[in-house]
């Protein structure tokens, strides 16, 4: 959650894995340094679909992960990987079909 090269390593493998072809690089700014509270990284995909955005905070040691895309894909998929990747203890997730 706090190394950009981790963070980029994410993203590629989650995008594999749930089929979401990538437009241009990710963007990965660390900002929000005046308070602890805030500060971290930002994550933006873009796919061709729409794009996949997150937010990383070191200070709660949460992550804050949206996938948002008019392909359908396997959610449940992308929540197990995701879960994995970051050692979570615990996710809470919210699907919803548009």
């Amino acid at each position: 959650m706090s190394s950009k090269k981790k963070l980029s390593q994410y993203v590629d493998e989650l995008c594999k894995l749930i089929k979401m072809k990538k437009f241009g690089k990710v963007q990965l700014p660390y900002f929000g340094l005046d308070k602890p509270f805030t500060k971290g990284y930002s994550l933006l995909q873009f796919i061709e679909t729409s794009s996949i955005t997150g937010h990383f905070s070191e200070y709660w040691r949460k992550s804050y992960i949206n996938i948002f895309s008019c392909q359908k894909y396997d959610h449940k998929l992308a929540e197990k990987f995701t879960k994995e990747f970051f050692k979570a203890e615990s996710i809470k997730s919210t699907f919803l079909t548009r």
